[in-house]
């Protein structure tokens, strides 16, 4: 038997930002998707507008899988996962005992396609777009979540925010004074009407 997909799609029943209070509940399916997006969006623009040579598809294919082990580890709120050195510690290994297991479900065959993906082991360049993604999408939600009139995100849209900017990515910075705006707007102002 192998469940490798099976589990993957297991992603939909795990939920996103368990110790906050929410207005919309996100899936941990529903914030791959957006990081694929999201990392797709940042390396196009790395190569269209700064001449660089990424592979959307490969930092969207990335993204789809970078929380994968949480079929096995659920979400581990941020605060605790970074709680102190020895928690972050043990969370890695945990974490690359849920990536082992989850290739283990793998045909032999396909498992040298995936295990890249699986186990964030891309060039640092493609590595470094799906991070960046990654915070993004967060960012995206806090957002989303005080545009609803949410206030319990605010300190993490202010963290996150300044994490983003942190990263001195002139493709982030570019999605972010062009592309960001968007995001706070309604269906109307989005729409032109």
């Amino acid at each position: 038997m192998n469940n490798f997909f099976a589990l993957i799609m297991r992603q939909k029943y795990i939920r996103r930002w368990g110790l906050m209070r929410n207005t919309r509940s996100e899936s941990l399916c529903e914030h791959a998707y957006e990081t694929a997006v999201l990392a797709h969006a940042l390396a196009t623009i790395g190569n269209e507008i700064f001449g660089k040579a990424y592979d959307p598809n490969l930092a969207a294919s990335a993204a789809l899988f970078h929380d994968a082990p949480e079929v096995y580890t659920g979400d581990l709120p941020t605060p605790v996962k970074y709680f102190n050195e020895g928690i972050r510690e043990t969370y890695r290994l945990i974490e690359e005992n849920a990536k082992s297991r989850l290739l283990d479900e793998l045909p032999t065959p396909l498992r040298p396609a995936y295990a890249p993906l699986i186990n964030e082991s891309l060039d640092a360049d493609h590595t470094r777009l799906v991070k960046a993604a990654d915070k993004l999408s967060a960012y995206i939600k806090c957002l989303e979540e005080k545009k609803s009139g949410n206030d319990e995100f605010d300190s993490a849209r202010e963290t996150t925010l300044a994490s983003l900017k942190a990263l001195h990515s002139p493709e982030l910075d570019y999605f972010i004074e062009h592309l960001l705006p968007g995001f706070e707007k309604n269906l109307d102002q989005q729409s032109g009407k």
